[in-house]
């Protein structure tokens, strides 16, 4: 999720990061008023938090709510359909009649994984959610948008193997678990210390499906560890990466592109 940069003052809590993502609106509904003021005095935008193509005021209508951790943690529009369409860009490299299976382990709010079905032609999409206050409120703010989502409740690495997906199909799998204290201002992003660390969980689902074509999509700070990158470069075949410049100067964020089992 991008930074905010808003500094805040008087007897009013400022609705920012700290309040909604670790303070006492972590874990509450929020309503239409508080998600505005949480653009408005951390990004100056009331319309920030963009969600499936619509405003706050349009999602919120809809029936569409968000816990305050969610409302920080959930990459919005404008960041989603630039993964989404730069993932497209490199899933076609495959022939046009490919299918593609879209997994998301860290589903959140499903909106880049609802980005990526919007931008990749012929795919599906399967995601997981581990907490259930997230998942039933996930649940119910996907349920009548027009992409194909499956959402399953649980811990997707005890969950996988289980799994029946289209034998044909290619993988694409975005990655972007709770980074927990893996960003650093000065180091970076290091991959090797989220919860858990992407590292572990690229060689986990490639792994599962040894034998698949794979793209992660993997997202990453504009800053990102240097060992961390060579150690995730050691596990795939291909890499690339891509900043966005939606934030100011060292707070954007951006993609690592990684295959496994082809090039594109």
């Amino acid at each position: 999720m991008e930074e905010s940069t808003a500094q805040g003052s008087g007897k009013e809590p400022l609705y920012d990061r700290a309040l909604l993502l670790h303070g006492r609106k972590r874990n509450e509904v929020l309503t239409l008023n508080e998600v505005q003021r949480y653009g408005a005095e951390s990004f100056s935008d009331p319309d920030y938090v963009r969600l499936y193509s619509m405003t706050p005021p349009q999602w919120y209508a809809r029936g569409v709510r968000l816990l305050g951790r969610t409302a920080v943690e959930c990459t919005r529009d404008p960041l989603a359909d630039l993964i989404g369409r730069d993932i497209a860009a490199i899933a076609a490299s495959f022939p046009p009649e490919t299918k593609f299976s879209v997994i998301d382990p860290f589903a959140g709010s499903c909106n880049t994984l609802y980005w990526i079905l919007h931008d990749v032609p012929c795919s599906r999409g399967l995601a997981f959610e581990f907490d259930p206050s997230v998942y039933q409120l996930t649940r119910q703010n996907i349920a009548d948008l027009d992409r194909p989502i499956e959402l399953i409740q649980g811990d997707y690495n005890v969950v996988l193997d289980r799994l029946d997906l289209p034998t044909h199909d290619v993988l694409i799998v975005f990655v972007a678990p709770p980074r927990g204290n893996a960003l650093d201002e000065i180091e970076g992003l290091d991959l090797r210390r989220t919860e858990p660390p992407i590292t572990d969980i690229i060689t986990r689902l490639a792994s599962a499906y040894p034998d698949r074509r794979m793209l992660f999509a993997v997202q990453v700070y504009e800053n990102v560890n240097v060992e961390s990158i060579a150690e995730l470069k050691s596990k795939v075949d291909w890499s690339t990466v891509k900043n966005y410049n939606l934030n100011v100067p060292g707070r954007n964020h951006g993609i690592l592109s990684a295959s496994r089992g082809w090039r594109p």
